[in-house]
């Protein structure tokens, strides 16, 4: 590890760490050159994918260049040992693809996992911590398959600018360093203790602070071999047996991760879901994430009210939202799972006319306190017992559309923060597996998000592309940020779709989220002053700091909009070709 205070290629103010970039670039038409835009989580990785598109390279060949740096520099979220959804608009098409890196659970994985000899659920660190919560990582397939159908550089080029820094070294940002003061574990973890942690005068472990420079030659190794060897680089030889044996000799509760588990991973192309939604067409990604399914039924339940006639952020807008909100958390908690181990009643759910049942619960006058799953035409769906999720906000999300208008909308993560916190061949394990029921069963009736080999535990990740009436691409958005990923990003949506705000607006907005328990209220806000009027309403309301972390982009008649969220450490990179 190499220690100073000196910048290397970027100064921290070329960096400039600024909390919230939007801009503005004319659109060029004919056969002239058009901008490209990315706004992701932070300005390492957005200045890797516009290095990139500056070559030429296409949306895909940008966001796996985003990522690889991201692995590096925001290591708390996401990274190559971790699972991924990337939604992609081709342009010329006007096709969209749903490309799943969902990791998935070794084959020696069983329903009693996160259990303990009593049959009662661990305490959520315990069962984070260490190797049983390890899965099968999916992001470098799932960019690989990608990269196959709509990449147009040389795979090995997009990894050089995250073997640049990983070599030369990188300035940690605020997030990470206040991530590694904070966490309670992360010093006593093998690898990771003398990768995050410096000696001081006294020989005592210290954290890397913010502005300090890390380097990660083992990182750099690992994406030489993938470079050079694509997705093999990953899942055969080195790489591979390095995770399997950090996860097999995991200090605590060390897991059964295979070298058989790497050789049988395959990422899958789904179909996106969508649905009308105004004068737009939203789509998001199908399960094994909920994130989906549960935006649009939110968006379906409040297509039936007027939020632009209730304004932007009133009381009654927020007891709306909320309400929306709670009905589709209850839907989720019962209905879905990974699709290929458990029918998901995907059509049902997103019905118009269930929906539509369904919006008539709400009462403007007082909350309905905690909802109850809508009773649904598919029987299979009806024999679910409730899950018991137990979502942590970490990960990350970036956008990007290239000079040809093709448009990626990608969210990543470890899990965490820092995932399992196990380290191997310089990246963070994940520790997806707690996404996970811990519990089998409830109350005589099978969980659908249950453990099983090689199953996909359920996901929170809402990657968003709208498409205007014409049927062209108009935005694009996500967020990080657990299970309350979900309410971040559809509140962005309906403040850009009924509010007619500009992306830096949208994502500037306070923050609320009722995950159909209490309504928690972003600290800090203006919605601290509705508090009162709120529990008036019979709400049970909970202040509390909401790190979401979205990254959009959005077309207009003058150019292109974006925006990175002032929460965290993200930038927006635009130009001309």
């Amino acid at each position: 590890m190499k220690l100073n205070r000196l910048l290397p290629g970027l100064s921290m103010a070329a960096l400039g760490l600024v909390a919230l970039v939007t801009v503005a670039a004319l659109f060029w038409r004919g056969g002239e050159p058009k901008p490209f835009m990315v706004a992701s989580a932070n300005p390492y990785a957005s200045e890797a994918g516009a290095e990139i598109l500056r070559r030429g390279g296409s949306a895909v060949d940008a966001a796996i260049a985003v990522q690889a740096v991201l692995s590096l520099v925001e290591p708390e979220s996401s990274g190559l040992a971790g699972g991924a959804f990337m939604l992609h608009h081709d342009a010329a098409s006007g096709r969209l693809d749903a490309f799943d890196g969902r990791e998935t659970a070794p084959m020696g994985a069983t329903p009693a996992l996160f259990l303990d000899s009593d049959g009662k659920p661990l305490p959520f660190l315990e069962a984070m911590i260490g190797g049983s919560s390890v899965g099968t990582p999916g992001v470098v397939k799932m960019m690989w398959l990608a990269h196959q159908e709509h990449g147009k550089l040389n795979w090995a080029e997009l990894f050089q600018p995250a073997i640049r820094l990983a070599e030369e070294g990188f300035a940690v940002a605020p997030k990470l360093a206040q991530a590694i003061a904070r966490d309670p574990v992360l010093m006593q973890m093998p690898v990771a203790q003398d990768y995050f942690y410096r000696l001081d005068s006294d020989g005592a472990r210290v954290p890397v602070a913010e502005g300090d420079i890390l380097t990660n030659p083992a990182y750099a190794e690992t994406l030489k071999r993938v470079a050079a060897d694509g997705w093999r680089g990953f899942y055969e030889g080195p790489v591979a047996e390095e995770i399997v044996s950090a996860v097999q000799n995991a200090p605590m509760r060390p897991g059964t991760l295979s070298m058989d588990d790497f050789a049988s991973y395959e990422a899958k192309k789904r179909e996106p879901v969508c649905a009308p939604y105004r004068d737009y067409r939203v789509c998001s990604m199908p399960p094994p994430t909920s994130g989906g399914i549960t935006a649009l039924q939110i968006l379906g339940i409040l297509s039936h009210w007027d939020l632009k006639g209730m304004e932007p952020m009133t009381l009654t807008s927020v007891h709306f939202i909320a309400e929306a909100m709670k009905l589709a958390y209850a839907d989720r908690d019962k209905y879905i799972g990974d699709p290929d181990f458990v029918p998901v009643p995907v059509t049902a759910m997103l019905d118009p006319a269930y929906l539509e049942s369904r919006s008539e619960q709400i009462d403007a006058s007082i909350t309905r306190g905690k909802a109850k799953p809508g009773r649904l035409p598919d029987e299979r769906a009806m024999n679910w017992g409730l899950n018991q999720p137990i979502d942590k906000p970490s990960t990350s999300h970036f956008s990007i559309i290239d000079a040809r208008g093709n448009v990626v909308s990608m969210t990543t993560t470890v899990e965490g923060p820092f995932g399992s916190h196990l380290m191997a061949g310089g990246m963070m394990l994940n520790n997806q597996l707690t996404d996970f029921s811990f519990l089998p069963e409830i109350d005589g009736e099978p969980v659908a998000n249950a453990v099983a080999p090689g199953k996909r535990p359920r996901s929170s990740m809402t990657p968003i592309i709208i498409y205007d009436a014409d049927g062209d691409f108009y935005a694009a958005v996500g967020s990080p940020g657990g299970s309350r990923i979900i309410a971040y990003v559809t509140q962005t949506v309906i403040a850009l779709l009924d509010w007619e705000m500009d992306m830096k607006s949208a994502i500037s907005l306070p923050r609320f989220v009722d995950r159909n328990g209490p309504l928690e209220i972003e600290a800090g806000t203006s919605l601290e002053e509705m508090k009162p009027l709120l529990e008036q309403l019979g709400h049970q309301v909970e202040t509390r700091e909401l790190m979401s972390g979205l990254h959009g982009i959005r077309v207009t008649p003058q150019g292109l909009d974006g925006a990175a969220d002032p929460r965290r450490d993200g930038n927006v990179v635009t130009e001309l070709p």
